[in-house]
């Protein structure tokens, strides 16, 4: 099978959520929320205002 492109590599709470995923070909890392129902997700970005870029390791 092929390997899972977003890669979860933080995540907080019990009901309501907040993950950091990695998308394993670009590196760029994204900001999802779940409340219930509802979420959203957005590019991380840096102190810089551009998105967070790192590439992935097996470690992760």
């Amino acid at each position: 099978m092929k390997d899972k492109r977003f890669k979860i590599v933080y995540s907080q709470g019990a009901m309501e959520i907040v993950r950091i995923l990695v998308d394993t070909e670009t590196g760029v890392h994204y900001l999802q929320t779940l409340y219930g129902s509802g979420g959203g997700i957005t590019p991380l970005l840096g102190s810089d205002g551009k998105p967070v870029v790192k590439p992935v390791t097996d470690d992760e």
